[in-house]
């Protein structure tokens, strides 16, 4: 019976979507890497004239993506994106790779002590993991820690803890999309 429907009422028999769907591998596998990539690059275009007011946006949407999608990327995979910011952060190259790798191990053994987390938990982690990334890229960076440096990344670090919700819903948007149906099998 259904095979004598007409294409327009097997839509509307079985919803936008229909039957038969897969997700795209390539997107399955790939918006996440891009997404962090971009969002790497993104800083490069708000530059300000003493000190870098956006936050590591690549460490961010690194951070959200392992937060909110725990199994999604392998643990090692803080050294290519790592070193992919490094090369365009600014920042000395290892230290981005130093950095991601120690955030993806300590999320790893949060996740495994805490596996039933909630959103207000996952504010604090990327609040605390943010403050303590951009703390440890200034000292990495070899500049003098005076109080007017200090001073002058409170911005950055009020902007990253205060930012992720919206960076947070843009991941979640991310994911439909990386997850929804493309194609028709067979």
């Amino acid at each position: 019976m259904i095979d004598r429907l007409s294409p327009h009422a097997q839509r509307r028999a079985f919803g936008r979507e229909g039957i038969n769907r897969v997700e795209s591998p390539w997107r399955a596998k790939s918006v996440h890497y891009i997404s962090i990539l971009l969002g790497s690059l993104l800083p490069m275009w708000m530059v300000a004239d003493v000190m870098p007011v956006a936050p590591p946006l690549g460490f961010m949407f690194f951070l959200c993506w392992r937060l909110m999608r725990p199994g999604l990327m392998p643990l090692w995979v803080g050294v290519p994106l790592g070193a992919f910011d490094d090369l365009f952060s600014g920042q000395p190259f290892g230290s981005a790779i130093l950095l991601w790798s120690l955030t993806m191990i300590a999320l790893e053994l949060i996740e495994t002590r805490f596996p039933w987390r909630g959103f207000w938990q996952d504010w604090f982690t990327a609040g605390l993991a943010s403050v303590l990334y951009i703390a440890a890229a200034m000292v990495v960076s070899g500049a003098p820690i005076t109080p007017h440096l200090i001073i002058a990344s409170l911005p950055q670090i009020l902007l990253a803890v205060l930012l992720y919700p919206l960076l947070a819903r843009v991941i979640a948007w991310l994911d439909r999309f990386r997850l929804s149906r493309s194609r028709r099998i067979g």
